[in-house]
Order: structure tokens, then sequence, then C-alpha cells
């Protein structure tokens, strides 16, 4: 016990002399583990997926993270917990950033649970940028390796060993052996674990087709449009609880030392864009603007910062439903597409003709539409996948093709052209994006909101498409590492609102002349 609390307080000022600037002004503590693993691929999401569901079953309040900008999982872990999971990811957030969502959104949770992603060291560089193990640091948590053990059995402590060792500044606390074959093995695995690194092996998984989840080209199958997700979550906590000791996790995760964080969050508030994004302030407004947000099984990619980033700057957010919803509000400010599968309910939405419709008049209206990757395919004027034509939208003149293999994928950092309807030239926002679609053909003379930094866009280093007021781009913009995207956006809405009501206050005085040049009774109004 000594020794893991030697260990356990190196890992906690280990972060802060690698010199990530954090000026701690408070601690608290907050039970939570990290599950993680040697290489991807390993078992790590359906692993956590069954820690949480088998936690929520047995009462435990638990908070799901995923480390990096994943939706897929994130939706996974929110559908598993009944709570939103949350993205942790160095490339959008500073470490105050990172530990003050942790904060915020654990206060009620028993623990909290970040899913890691790759393997433990691995980033965007030679150094581990943006890593596992970089999030680990950064809020100070141990770690759960999860071991795929397939034909191995002592090599597999060399292994652990090598994870434990590589940055002292990592604790590696615990393992949970993934695929074991036969007893003999395990137990050849749980000697030598015990041998040669020290630390408990808290679960062994064994081989089993239902630790498998249907997969899809984005990774997993997304968790808004399977129909057997609830049995899945079941099956998974099954397996799980029955070989993991949840109280052996549970004293891990109790272990922690305090959470660094530079001031305690505000009880039983959720976390807000703005007030994350270290500086940015929300824009008081006595008028909110109305902004139409598409969620439903095909579109339903979008951070909560990014939501709360619209409400904080004066947004009043109005869920619609491309699928089901005739058409859209008549008197929206503007309009929010995320990211999603679109090419799995394409003839669905061609079928809603009504709706495609009503938001192809709006956009010919000049609304104010940011659309991101599967956003941006719907507004265009079809969508050929599996050899057959779907018509969308149409209110972007291009075409999009679904292809096998996958086109893009990465973080994107963009910086506004002069062209950006509503962001200052020059801005830089940070993004991701990973899409199989590609645009295979667009009117030559449309603009690009975005020149690419780094990151591939539609095309030539460029994203953001714009056109009237759409801007739509394959990066999914991410708020807090862009708090100027929020404020440009909303002004933008309130800039259409005032510009639409004064051309209705227009309209009023004229047909008001018109009345009273009719006659003195002012009753014969012109017929059309």
């Amino acid at each position: 016990m000594a020794e893991r609390a030697e260990q356990a307080e190196q890992a906690g000022h280990g972060h802060g002399q690698a010199g990530h600037g954090q000026a701690e002004l408070g601690r608290c503590h907050y039970p939570r583990i990290m599950i993680a693993a040697p290489h991807g691929a390993s078992g790590k999401t359906v692993t956590t997926l069954g820690l949480l569901r088998a936690l929520r079953r047995q009462g435990h309040m638990v908070q799901a993270y995923k480390k990096g900008p994943d939706f897929i999982d994130t939706g996974w872990h929110s559908v598993a917990t009944a709570r939103q999971s949350r993205n942790l990811d160095s490339f959008f957030m500073s470490p105050d950033q990172i530990c003050q969502v942790v904060a915020t959104s654990s206060q009620d949770a028993r623990l909290s649970i970040i899913e890691g992603a790759m393997g433990l060291y691995d980033g965007l560089d030679i150094h581990g940028s943006s890593s596992s193990a970089e999030i680990a640091k950064i809020t100070r948590t141990p770690i759960v390796l999860v071991l795929d053990v397939t034909r191995m059995t002592r090599t597999a402590a060399a292994v652990i060993l090598g994870c434990q060792l590589f940055d002292p500044a990592v604790r590696v606390a615990g393992v949970i052996l993934n695929r074991v074959r036969s007893a003999r093995q395990e137990s050849l695995l749980r000697e030598a674990v015990a041998r040669y690194c020290g630390i408990p092996v808290i679960g062994a998984l064994p081989v089993n087709d239902r630790l498998i989840i249907p997969s899809r080209h984005l990774g997993l199958l997304s968790s808004t449009e399977a129909n057997e997700c609830e049995q899945i979550l079941e099956s998974l906590a099954d397996i799980v609880a029955a070989a993991v000791d949840l109280e052996a996790l549970l004293d891990l995760a109790d272990g922690v030392v305090d959470l660094p964080v530079t001031a305690r969050p505000p009880a039983a508030t959720p976390p807000s864009a703005s007030s994350l994004a270290l500086g940015a302030r929300p824009r008081v407004s006595t008028q909110r603007v109305r902004i139409a947000v598409v969620r439903d099984e095909a579109f339903c990619f979008y951070y909560p910062e990014n939501l709360q980033a619209l409400e904080a700057q004066g947004g009043e957010l109005l869920t619609v439903d491309s699928l089901r919803d005739a058409r859209l509000p008549s008197d929206l400010d503007a309009l929010y597409i995320g990211g999603g599968f679109p090419e799995s309910y394409a003839s669905r939405l061609e079928a809603n003709a009504s709706f495609r419709g009503s938001l192809r008049g709006h956009a010919e209206a000049g609304l104010p539409i940011c659309a991101e990757c599967g956003g941006l395919v719907y507004l265009g004027r079809s969508l050929t996948w599996q050899q057959r034509c779907y018509a969308m939208a149409g209110a972007l003149p291009l075409d999009t093709h679904m292809r096998e293999h996958r086109q893009a994928h990465g973080y994107t950092l963009l910086r506004a052209t002069e062209q950006h309807p509503w962001l200052k030239a020059g801005t830089v926002v940070k993004g991701h994006e990973f899409h199989h679609s590609e645009v295979s053909w667009r009117d030559p003379s449309l603009a690009f909101a975005y020149h690419n930094i780094r990151g591939t866009g539609v095309q030539d280093d460029r994203d953001g498409i714009v056109f009237r007021g759409i801007v739509a781009s394959y990066t999914h913009v991410n708020a807090l590492a862009s708090p100027a995207w929020a404020e440009a956006f909303v002004a933008q809405a309130r800039a259409y609102r005032a510009a639409r009501d004064c051309s209705a206050a227009e309209a009023g005085e004229r047909l008001t002349a018109l009345a009273r040049k009719s006659g003195r009774d002012g009753s014969c109004l012109p017929t059309r």
C-alpha cells in the first residue's frame, strides 16, 4: 500500500513538473480510473461499456469520458450510463479546461471512467502529445490496462512492465486480461503479472463472440441506430460483471490523488463552453435567437460544448428531426446540421421531400446554416452510395459519393478566408474530420470558408463550402478550442433576424400606404 501511495504521489506531481502550466487554486477528490491498452483493437471499448453498465446496474452513478474527439464511443457511453459522456482532448483543451470538465461533470458521480484511445502512449508526435497517457497525467488518473493476451503468457508481463516504466509519471494500477482461452493460460498470466509487475489482475475476459459490437466503416455501430443496443449493453455487462472484480476497480478509483483544478466548479451547474474556454465570456442579449439543431438517427454527432457555447452566446436551441418532421419552423434565425450517418438513412431522408423542400427554401432566403460532414452531404443535390443515387436537400450545388475507403481522418486546423460569411478572415479554428464521402462534383464558382493548415477538407487544402448563408465543412469544429465560432455564428443569426424583421416592417408599411391610397375607408387592399 505504501508503494501504491508513493506511485500515486509520483504520478500526481510528475505532470506538474512536465510544465503544462496548471496553477492549482483548488483540489478536488473525484474517484476515477482510465481504461487504456498497449494498442488499438485490444477490447477497450467493449470492456469500458461492460463496466459502465455493470456498475450502473449495481446502483452506482458513473460518469464516462472518451480521450480524443470520437463521437461514436461517447454515444455508447451515454446510453450505457444514462448520462452525457464527454470528450477529453488536449488538442482542443488546455489542462485547466480538461480538469474543469472532469470536475464539473463528475460532481454527483460515484466514480468516473475515462476510456483511452489507440495505444496508451500513442499521440500526435514522438512526444505523445494528445495521447491517453497525457490525459492520465493531466487528470492524475490511474490506469487499468486492457491486455489482449492472444497466444501470450509470460510475455504479457513484459508488455505491462514496459508501459509501467516508459513514463514514471504514468501510474498503471491494474490489468484486465482479454481474450483468455483457458484456465491454465489465465493462471500463468496472473502469476507472471504478480511476480514481475507488482500490480493486480482485476479481471480476465474470455474469448467470446458476445464481446463484439457490430462494426461499420466509421468504427463502432452508432448507438442511436442500433436497435439491439440495450441487449448488447446488457450482454456486455453480464460478461464483465462475471469476469472482473468490480470492488477492486472501485478501490483503485477511490485511491486517486486529488484532481487539480484552478477553481472549484459551481455546484450542480452543467459546464458551459463559455466558462470552460479560458477568457471567453457569454454575450448578454435581451433577445435570444432561434437556432434549429438537426438531431435524429441520421445526424447525431455534436460536441456538447458546441451546443452550450451557442446557448451561452444567446441562442435558443430547437431540436428538429430530418426523418420525421414535415418542415422546419418558419421563424428560424439559424440552422446547425452536425455529422452522422446520412448514407444509412438516405432513403428516408429522400422520402421526406417536404422537409428537404423547407430546408432548401430557408437556404434560398439566406438563413445562416452551419453544416459539418454528414450535414454537408445532406445539403448537396445527391448522395451516391452502393450504386444508388439519393436526392438530398439541394441547398448546395454539389454531389457526394460514399467511398469504400476512408477519405480523411484526423485533427484539423483551419484559417478563415475572406469569403467566410461570419468569421473574421484569419481566425483560426480547431476541429476533427473523419469521413468516407467525397464531393464528386461541385459548381466551380463556389468559394471556401477555410484554408487548411492541417487536415484534408473538401479539396486542395480547402474546407467549408460557402453558398448564400451556408458554411458546409468536413471539419467538426470544437467550440472550446475555437471560442470565436459560436460568438460569430450567433451574431450572424442575430443580424439575419434583424434584417428579416426590418423587411417585414417595411412590407407592413407598404401595405398600410396602399390601404390608405385605396380609398377613404381603407378597406380595398389590392388582391393578387
